[in-house]
């Protein structure tokens, strides 16, 4: 208790004030340097051309500048209260070896998090895949990518040390389009033709193909066709795109094949 009250007891009134005053001027030349982050970030949502890249730029800074206005302050901090700072520094690099390994996950994130730029695995804005769930990134931050899942808007934080594990989806959906074999080849390209003139038509869609016979399964021969759209509405074109296969398949009086079981019974 006595050692608590010698402590304190050495605090000087000059001391408690200057401290005060550095962390009210590094908060606020904190938000300063944000504020105009803010509005740099604003201007380039209007510009289309490397947007997305100079948006995961300016979330990436924005954090590395947290990160070093909390390490000068506690620096300064330690100075003003007495304490040498140079010799705090020397004092770290006889642990490093200790410290690097306890924090080397840390480490791995923060390396890995300034290759996701250099290397352009992916930007603010794209649409990736993490363990089965696609979502936007919204943050690229020294340690943690933050994606929102497109199908429940739930927020998913990826350790950047695991971002070989993402994959950045493409622009291209694959579907099959089923028809009886009862339907011969002509006349099913006939009708897949018009079905792709409609999925043309459908919201964010930019392009429609037919690519082929793509298996011929027990049921049905099935029929590919390649469907390009923002990777963002993926999901809702997909659907409108088999609402709309269905709807043509039904035009032309083609039910849709589904698997039949034959039984045969011994007399």
């Amino acid at each position: 208790m006595e050692e608590v009250k010698d402590f304190f007891g050495t605090i000087k009134p000059a001391q408690v004030v200057n401290s005060i005053v550095i962390i009210i001027f590094s908060i606020a030349i904190y938000k300063l340097i944000v504020y105009f982050l803010t509005k740099g970030e604003k201007r380039n949502k209007q510009h289309l051309v490397n947007g997305k890249k100079r948006a995961t730029y300016f979330k990436l800074t924005r954090s590395l500048l947290r990160y070093t206005f909390i390490i000068v302050t506690i620096l300064l901090l330690l100075q003003i209260n007495g304490i040498d700072v140079s010799s705090v520094l020397a004092g770290v690099g006889i642990l490093g070896v200790v410290f690097g390994l306890a924090i080397q996950d840390w480490l791995k994130d923060i390396i890995r998090g300034s290759s996701i730029l250099t290397d352009n695995y992916f930007s603010v804005g794209d649409i990736v895949k993490y363990k089965e769930k696609e979502g936007k990134v919204i943050v690229i931050g020294l340690k943690t990518t933050k994606i929102q899942d497109l199908k429940t808007n739930n927020i998913i934080s990826i350790a950047n040390r695991n971002i070989e594990e993402v994959e950045l989806v493409s622009n291209v959906i694959y579907i099959n389009i089923p028809m009886p074999y009862e339907v011969n080849v002509e006349e099913a390209e006939k009708v897949i033709e018009d079905i792709i003139k409609n999925i043309n038509a459908n919201d964010n869609t930019e392009e429609c193909k037919y690519k082929g016979v793509n298996e011929l399964a027990d049921s049905s021969v099935k029929y590919l066709i390649e469907v390009k759209c923002n990777p963002l509405y993926k999901l809702q074109v997909r659907r409108d795109a088999q609402r709309t296969i269905l709807l043509g398949m039904k035009k032309h009086n083609i039910d849709a094949p589904y698997t039949q079981i034959d039984i045969h019974e011994k007399s």
